[in-house]
């Protein structure tokens, strides 16, 4: 035990209470004059700490919107995120500290597009009545499904040999339905300088003391959105018209954007894959001259290996960006990543 440990010790025993509290007074009025005397560390970087208290405390629905929100308001307030990276966000259940989030928020900011279907209830949970609310996806016109169609169309197989139903979810969560439309707007980088700006705008006009700062950073976030997007015009401009199949609805965006065609949502049953089931994409390969198959990073699935080795497709991992880190940074990690996944593909 040090000194200062034993010292204390000995006055807590023998006057528990007096002593203590003039100890404690004393050493803290000692570590604020030790504090005073010398230059501050600068504060860390965190998504629940706040860098200064001169802007809004901000609260982002899940990943790309977060980073998209993180990136327009730099360091002027506080952004918190309700859905951590990683988690589904069609799996989500709001629990009270959630509520109580949105309790003490300014501002709370959502894709939209019906994204986060869960948002009405708990914001009525929450009660607070000065809650700010931005759709980042304002004015962005929704595709319906897959490239403007039924996103089940190619999948007439309504249940598996179990009967389970695989239009709810696939073995990864995913096949969800979006009455309003496709909402996975973020993986255009023309679309993402749209959210960029809604956020931007609706931020300034919540808070238009800090406009001057929202408005640097965005235009900063905006210009690297516009050299993503002409990086994907030039490296996807050979292969332009290249057709793959997806397991998640997650790119008609991107496809239509840069000529590509995202030809079907493949829905496979949640416990072993069919002779149908190959056969099913193998129709769907021939009919629409597939050259790849997409599917998401960390998934390692032997039934999709075995789809592609079958069929001699490539098979390419492609990140939604509904995982990851959150610094504003890795869209660009992630979206170059996907780049060179689709060139790939389609050059094969």
């Amino acid at each position: 035990m040090s000194s200062s440990n034993q010292y204390l010790s000995i006055i807590y025993h023998l006057r528990p209470k007096a002593y203590l509290q003039r100890f404690l007074i004393a050493t803290f009025t000692c570590f604020g004059a030790i504090a005073c005397s010398t230059t501050p560390t600068p504060p860390t970087s965190s998504d629940t700490t706040a860098q200064t208290s001169s802007g809004p405390k901000i609260v982002t629905t899940f990943l790309p919107v977060h980073l998209f929100t993180k990136a327009v308001v730099g360091d002027t307030g506080q952004v918190d995120i309700l859905i951590s990276p990683g988690k589904e966000v069609h799996d989500y259940q709001a629990t009270p500290e959630d509520a109580k989030l949105l309790a003490q928020a300014d501002v709370l900011v959502e894709n939209g597009l019906g994204m986060e279907a869960f948002l009405s209830d708990l914001v009525a949970n929450a009660g607070n009545s000065e809650l700010q609310q931005i759709d980042s996806s304002q004015g962005i016109e929704a595709m319906e499904g897959e490239d403007g169609h039924d996103e089940h169309k190619h999948d007439e197989h309504k249940h598996d040999e179990h009967g389970h139903d695989e239009h709810k979810h696939d073995e990864h969560g995913h096949g969800h339905h979006h009455p309003e439309g496709n909402p996975h707007v973020w993986l255009d980088p023309v679309l993402a300088q749209q959210q960029v700006a809604n956020i931007r705008d609706r931020l300034i006009e919540i808070d238009p003391s800090n406009a001057d700062s929202y408005r640097s950073n965005a235009d900063t976030y905006i210009q690297q959105l516009e050299q993503l997007d002409n990086e994907f015009k030039e490296k996807l401009a050979p292969v332009e018209g290249c057709n793959f199949i997806t397991f998640h609805d997650a790119f008609p965006y991107l496809a239509r954007r840069y000529g590509l065609q995202q030809e079907a949502i493949v829905h496979i049953p949640e416990d072993s894959i069919t002779p149908q089931d190959i056969q099913r994409v193998q129709q769907l390969a021939k009919e629409h001259s597939v050259k790849a198959l997409l599917t998401e990073p960390g998934i390692e699935d032997k039934r999709i290996e075995q789809i592609s080795s079958d069929l001699n497709l490539s098979l390419e991992a492609i990140n939604p960006l509904e995982s990851g880190e959150t610094d504003p940074q890795y869209y660009f990690q992630a979206m170059r990543s996907n780049l060179e996944a689709l060139s790939r593909a389609c050059q094969n």
